[in-house]
């Protein structure tokens, strides 16, 4: 029988924690380094994707499978990774995943044409959807103590707002000063360092040993996060309104009910319902998933406005990122470790919104003649102080009072959220942005280079507006999901509540 504690997390048993391992700073900075290779690679190829495509000669119509096989891999394997985290042990799956990513980013950049290219995004997306909820599971489990635990937090969850920022600066460096091959290459450099760390840090622990692979639930978790995927996929090239988006997205709802169906009668779920039940993880869960989608409206809009309109080169467009990275740092770490232990979630995840909501409304006065100092900047660091109280509080309390033979697959619902948020704020924002566009451009002269130039910053601004109502929307939603309350830090070798 269920059991109600302070902090508002059901819990079934209560178990004294495992001795802090005096590893554990060190083996924060392997699951960082491992964790920044995957979401590196959500934006760093982008920035090379014109010289790519001029190398290897594919066309504009299959240039966004380099992004999108990734994004298809990723989403759709995440929790079959951490559910094989589980079963087999995290240690095994966190090198397996660092090894696979590693020589899948190598035979990208090895790439003769564009089939084999694909077919290596597609492979990096395999191991990413092994490797990131092992990365997040192991934190979860190797920082036992509250206090240590939101500071560990607040490092992962700052990787995972920043990343790509950092993946738009890299990936303009190299592109600029050697080739954009070294784009996927690096990521070789970065997996000897983690696959090292690891090897001799980890510890490995099966927690799920006594259980079994739930391939019913597997085959249809993974098939509806596919659809789901290429239904929101297909927005950008096609239209909402052709079968191959909403025949798809209803072919991914589908499949998505039938798992939840399926997940109450399997002996062995792959996703227990006990993890999606508790109210504040839900609330998580959907606070991850929208900044995935609103997100999108910073990174990809601004970085065409800051190259095309600004002139900036792809280098100056990821050191313009840096003040937002800077600031979304210093808010995690502030909104983590101080303002949720004494304001709660439910007053703290909503101010994060809000802040964020402020920030990129202010973005849409961005006009031809606008400076970045005075038009992007502050917006920017606003802006990062908004996600940086959001995101890592959010990953903290999606994995917190999880069962430790729950833990990885809990991880992985929480990468997946933020994957197919990020996949609809895609489709959407350029759907929402084109459309913008063409109204702006009806009845003027399109043949004009300036009128041009203002419908896209048209389509910019209107991406900016709709990323600011989804955040809004983001404040709404926790305000009323999340418990009242503060959830106070334990004391070290005080008892872990856990589902």
């Amino acid at each position: 029988m269920s059991q109600t504690v302070k902090t508002g997390i059901p819990t079934d048993a209560v178990e004294t924690p495992p001795t802090a391992s005096p590893k554990r700073w060190w083996i924060l900075a392997v699951i960082a380094i491992a964790q920044l290779m995957v979401v590196l690679d959500a934006t760093i190829v982008n920035i090379a994707l014109p010289s790519a495509q001029a190398d290897l000669g594919f066309s504009d119509a299959n240039r966004q499978w380099i992004v999108t096989a990734y994004a298809l891999a990723f989403a759709s394997l995440l929790l079959l990774g951490g559910r094989i985290a589980d079963l087999f042990g995290r240690k095994p799956a966190f090198l397996v995943g660092v090894v696979g990513f590693a020589a899948a980013s190598a035979l990208g950049g090895a790439s003769t044409g564009f089939g084999m290219l694909v077919t290596a995004r597609a492979l990096q997306g395999v191991f990413g959807a092994l490797l990131a909820p092992a990365a997040l599971s192991l934190l979860n489990t190797t920082f036992t103590d509250a206090r240590e635990r939101a500071r560990a937090f607040s490092v992962y969850g700052a990787i995972a707002g920043a990343g790509g920022a950092v993946g738009l600066l890299l990936g303009g460096l190299l592109t600029d000063a050697l080739d954009w091959r070294w784009t996927l290459y690096v990521n070789v450099a970065i997996a000897v360092v983690a696959f090292a760390g690891g090897w001799i840090l980890l510890g490995n622990h099966r927690d799920a040993a006594n259980s079994k692979l739930d391939v019913p639930g597997t085959v249809l978790v993974a098939g509806g996060l596919f659809a789901l995927v290429y239904g929101f996929s297909n927005a950008e090239t096609h239209h909402w309104g052709s079968p191959q988006t909403w025949g798809f997205l209803i072919a991914g709802g589908v499949l998505l009910a039938a798992f939840s169906w399926w997940q109450t009668r399997a002996a062995h779920p792959l996703l227990p319902l006990r993890v999606l039940l508790d109210r504040d993880r839900a609330a998580s869960y959907l606070a991850v998933l929208i900044t995935g989608a609103g997100m999108f409206g910073v990174f990809l809009f601004l970085t065409y406005y800051l190259q095309l309109n600004l002139g900036f080169s792809p280098t100056k467009t990821g050191v313009a990122f840096l003040p937002m990275v800077g600031a979304l740092m210093v808010s995690a770490q502030l909104g983590t470790t101080v303002l949720l232990p004494r304001i709660g979630p439910k007053i703290m995840i909503p101010l994060g919104f809000a802040v964020a909501t402020a920030g990129m409304a202010w973005l849409t006065g961005i006009g031809l003649g606008s400076h970045y100092l005075s038009a992007v900047l502050p917006q920017l660091i606003v802006i990062g102080v908004g996600l940086g109280l959001v995101m890592p509080s959010a990953m903290q309390l999606a994995t917190g009072g999880v069962a430790a033979e729950d833990a990885g697959v809990a991880s992985a619902a929480v990468n997946a959220m933020q994957q197919v948020g990020g996949s609809i704020g895609t489709a959407l924002l350029n759907t929402l942005a084109a459309s913008a566009a063409t109204d702006y451009l009806a009845g003027k002269d399109a043949t004009s280079r300036l009128v041009r130039a203002q419908a896209t910053i048209e389509s910019y601004t209107t991406a900016f507006e709709w990323s600011a109502g989804l955040f809004a929307v983001g404040a709404v939603l926790a305000f009323l999901l999340y418990r009242g309350g503060t959830q106070q830090p334990a004391a070290e070798g005080a008892p872990v509540v856990h589902m």
